[in-house]
């Protein structure tokens, strides 16, 4: 076989693996400069990023629960989050109580409504609310605060916020959220630092 050939198969065979590579460098990256301003470790930032696609892969396995139910879930400091709506509340605590068997979780909150599933025209208006919100962060005048370190999710205009936060920035928080347009309740469900 001629060289060139030769080096050309080489480099064709080895491209999915290096690909492979380049994803585990860009991921690891991501998650390292994610946490440049985040108050948790490194570790727990993946493990919270681990946690949120257990429980989603929990909720497609669930067909009667993701049919009847409309359950968004994220993970804070191994802390998880459920919040939607759902036809029939027992569907939401039951689901909740099968998160809660899942390892490394540390607690679980269970925001879920029954009430009727919201459409794509609400979840629009429950993203332009997410970016509204984090945007008003920035106002929060406390010596040291980082906005980026609350994380911020809606449903219906019900804001959840979780993050570790000081007994100081907390209240400043929820106040500055309950001021903006749209916002109809504030969840705190905030861990305290001192």
């Amino acid at each position: 076989m001629k060289p060139a050939l030769s080096l050309i198969l080489s480099a064709a065979l080895a491209l999915p693996v290096l690909s492979g590579c380049t994803a585990a460098v860009i991921g690891g990256t991501a998650a390292g400069v994610a946490t440049i301003h985040d108050r948790r470790t490194t570790g727990t930032v993946v493990e919270d990023q681990n946690i949120k696609l257990r429980v989603r892969n929990l909720l497609s396995e669930n067909a009667e629960i993701k049919k009847r139910s409309n359950i968004s879930v994220t993970s804070y400091n191994q802390r998880v989050l459920l919040y939607g709506q759902t036809e029939d509340a027992a569907l939401a605590d039951e689901f909740a109580q099968k998160v809660s068997r899942l390892p490394k979780i540390n607690a679980v909150y269970n925001e879920v409504i029954e009430g009727a599933r919201t459409d794509a025209w609400d979840y629009s208006r429950d993203t332009t609310l997410v970016a509204k919100i984090k945007t008003s962060l920035f106002k929060v005048d406390i010596e040291d605060f980082d906005p980026t370190r609350v994380k911020v999710a809606v449903s219906d205009g019900n804001v959840y916020l979780m993050g570790l936060v000081t007994r100081r920035e907390g209240p400043a928080v929820v106040e500055q959220v309950r001021s903006v347009t749209g916002v109809k309740r504030v969840v705190e469900i905030f861990e305290y630092l001192d």
